[in-house]
């Protein structure tokens, strides 16, 4: 199982801000050389930020990104479906049999990974944050 590269940078991204004064916007090639990415590959994925709502954006010469009020509550998984989607990880049931016993399996595997990823607010790992990200 592996996410794509721009989930982990918007997990990167969002914890970050946290590490930011609440109030100041920060420009997307500040948090592009932050990560060694490039701004416009960040561009995209902080579009999706903005329109899931986690994030806010401002143009102009004062511009740049900043956290929602409700930043702490953000879940991992919540990043996650803002990036990848909310599909489903495994869809491998021969002829679509919903007795599927493999399905069952991945299905439930999925459920418990889903569990811990909604389980883990960015809030919490924000006041565990004493390394460079």
């Amino acid at each position: 199982m592996k996410y794509s590269k721009a989930t982990n940078y918007a997990l990167h991204t969002i914890m970050y801000l946290t590490s930011i004064a609440s109030e100041k916007r920060i420009g997307v090639q500040q948090l592009a050389e932050a990560q060694g990415v490039s701004p416009s590959y960040l561009s995209k994925i902080l579009t999706k930020l903005v329109k899931a709502g986690m994030i806010e954006s401002v143009s102009g010469a004062n511009g740049g990104y900043k956290l929602r009020p409700y930043w702490e509550t953000i879940s991992f998984l919540d990043i996650i479906h803002a990036i990848e989607g909310s599909t489903s990880l495994f869809d491998g049931c021969l002829n679509h049999n919903p007795e599927c016993l493999i399905q069952k399996v991945m299905v439930s595997a999925e459920e418990k990974m889903e569990h811990e990823l909604v389980n883990q607010k960015i809030g919490d790992l924000a006041k565990k944050m004493t390394v460079t990200l």
